[in-house]
């Protein structure tokens, strides 16, 4: 039995893997042309292809539960087209033994995945969007297409680029008073941060008055705020970016401010469950190769995993952002499609048996 654990699990890895290869591969592909339209003479073609490069594992990591499913697919798919599911079937095997031995590899995987998403993704993704932030212009206000804002209570902060190490380059500062007029704006060329505090440098602040404009330069200032680099290594990413554990810190450190964190707990939800995604999708292909697809060719076992797989993406794309809109759970809006998943899975397998 362990043997025929093992076969069946190969099997299914080994496709899975290549499903998984050729997916990541169409969508780093699809990444760098959309780069392209970002060419300049300061973000060069080498530029792209290193960002491209550096956020692959986000991908590989965005496409491991959509890979099990047309990989179980195909994997399974090929035993059952060379009869051997039968004659296993014959032999005595039971169905749940055949399910837990594709769930074995699944497990590596999703484990995998967890490492990638909590570890390797977030430092990819920081020096990515650092280097390319720097290379599109990090060194005047706000002329970086891909900086970042956020509101520290009555300042409104933008940064051009965060590198990692605790730099910062193109501060712009707006405070504002109790009525919303503008009290200051300034802008600093370089942010170094030290201890509790950050040292902006080469800061010009222009001050407005009722009746007068006063502009003031210094070489340095201190700026007292409660982002520290570790929060703006989170705040400079995208949510689906981040690790768990930045997600849950950013979300309850929104929630103290009093702002909106709704994003960052759906992805938070989305990255916690992921695993739990990806079994419920491997369970409905399982079930299909016992049902609905035990007789069919190998081209059309893919069009379906290829199918369901966009229908769930596209569903739980829905769902997230109507979580945010309408204001339910967004563990909701994460759960509830695995969920049809894992319960048509198991009641067609039920019937299979």
């Amino acid at each position: 039995m362990v043997k025929l654990d093992r076969y069946i699990g190969s099997s299914v890895l080994f496709a899975i893997i290549a499903v998984l290869g050729i997916i990541v591969g169409l969508a780093i592909l699809f990444a760098f042309i959309d780069e392209l339209g970002d060419i300049s003479e300061t973000y060069t073609l080498l530029d792209a292809l290193s960002y491209v490069l550096l956020t692959s594992p986000r991908r590989l990591y965005e496409m491991l539960p959509m890979a099990g499913l047309i990989g179980c697919l195909v994997g399974l798919g090929t035993l059952a087209s060379n009869s051997e599911l039968t004659i296993m079937r014959a032999s005595g095997v039971s169905l749940g033994r055949i399910v837990w031995a594709v769930m074995k590899p699944m497990l590596l995987l999703m484990m995998l995945g967890v490492v990638i998403g909590e570890y390797v993704m977030p430092w990819t993704e920081t020096v990515a969007q650092a280097n390319r932030d720097l290379a599109q212009g990090g060194g005047e206000a706000q002329t970086s297409k891909h900086g970042l804002w956020h509101r520290q209570g009555d300042e409104y902060v933008h940064i051009n680029a965060v590198q990692p190490g605790g730099v910062l380059l193109g501060v712009t500062r707006y405070r504002f008073d109790d009525e919303r007029r503008l009290e200051t704006a300034s802008f600093a060329r370089r942010a170094q941060y030290h201890d509790d505090y950050w040292q902006l440098d080469d800061v010009v602040t222009t001050e407005f008055a009722e009746r007068e404009t006063r502009v003031n330069k210094t070489a340095s200032e201190r700026w007292d705020v409660e982002l520290t680099p570790q929060l703006l290594s989170t705040v400079v990413m995208s949510p689906d970016a981040l690790s768990i554990t930045g997600l849950w810190n950013y979300a309850r450190y929104l929630n103290e401010q009093g702002l909106n964190s709704g994003r960052y707990w759906l992805a938070f939800w989305v990255k916690v469950l992921q695993p739990l995604v990806t079994a419920a999708l491997v369970l409905m292909a399982i079930s299909f190769i016992f049902g609905p697809l035990r007789s069919v060719t190998l081209g059309q076992r893919i069009f379906t995993g290829v199918l369901v797989g966009f229908v769930f993406r596209i569903v739980q794309d829905l769902l997230g952002p109507s979580s945010l809109v309408f204001g339910f759970p967004p563990l909701l809006a994460v759960v509830l499609p695995a969920m049809v998943c894992g319960i048509a899975g198991v009641w067609m397998l039920r019937r299979a048996g």
